[in-house]
């Protein structure tokens, strides 16, 4: 019989499911909004993960991670965002040396050892400049879409300059920018650019050491990628799925928990 091992990652924005098998096959994966219950957000999760797989996960290991790992009734352990994006990432590419991990209300940048186990990283989660909620805002007062910020952003040849790293005064710049008639793809490349420079001194404090690779749904807007690889100098590998790294790292420590049993 092959082992198996799921991973549980409770976000903030997204909670996020995999189930992988010892011949490192992603058997079933979900993806959905955490929204105002994470305990609710856990449960359609694990539900949607039985139900495309048609396996009882009752017999499986879990692993929780994400601010909500605690709401992960099932898991037989809580580990680190830090340690299972990383083992996640190397699961995937053992090359890589740097991962970014921006989120929704969260950014991350961990330095990864040839082992996949962090060695250093940086964290800011205590202002949403620099994550995800940043260009939601940004996105809003512009009047589009989040998933058009970064195309339109791409449009750019002059970025507009937003010099606060503050989201609320960072607004106040989009508006002050929009009123004197600005083009809207100025404004969202200064938008990117702001919210990268944040990013990028995090990366700085940790040590740029390549490969970089990003992930979180921020790694899904073109915009930001280009905009980063060159505040940093370098390439950054985005994975297929960027959002379920943390995920697939603490799935990757269940199956390693299955075999220390057997």
């Amino acid at each position: 019989m092959v082992d198996m091992g799921v991973g549980i990652d409770v976000g903030s924005t997204t909670t996020k499911g995999v189930l992988l098998d010892s011949s490192g096959t992603i058997v079933a994966k979900s993806l959905m909004q955490t929204g105002a219950s994470a305990v609710q957000a856990v449960e359609k999760t694990l539900q949607k993960i039985s139900s495309l797989s048609e396996i009882d996960l009752n017999s499986i290991p879990v692993i929780s991670t994400g601010y909500g790992r605690a709401r992960v009734e099932l898991a037989e352990k809580s580990v680190t965002e830090i340690t299972c994006h990383s083992v996640g990432v190397h699961y995937i590419n053992p090359d890589i040396r740097l991962l970014i991990d921006v989120g929704g209300q969260d950014a991350k940048v961990i330095r990864i050892g040839p082992s996949g186990r962090p060695e250093d990283f940086e964290l800011n989660d205590k202002c949403s400049a620099g994550t995800g909620r940043f260009l939601e805002v940004m996105a809003r007062v512009l009047e589009v879409s989040l998933d058009d910020l970064g195309p339109l952003a791409l449009q750019s040849q002059t970025p507009s300059s937003i010099s606060s790293t503050c989201t609320v005064f960072a607004e106040s710049e989009v508006i002050g920018h929009i009123g004197a008639g600005e083009s809207a793809a100025n404004i969202a490349a200064g938008v990117h650019v702001s919210m990268v420079s944040k990013i990028s001194s995090l990366s700085k404090r940790v040590g740029v050491k390549e490969p970089v690779c990003a992930t979180g749904g921020v790694a899904l807007n073109p915009a930001f990628i280009h905009y980063l690889s060159d505040q940093l100098g370098v390439e950054i590998w985005v994975p297929e799925d960027p959002q379920l790294t943390g995920a697939l790292g603490a799935a990757v420590i269940a199956l390693e928990k299955k075999g220390e049993e057997n």
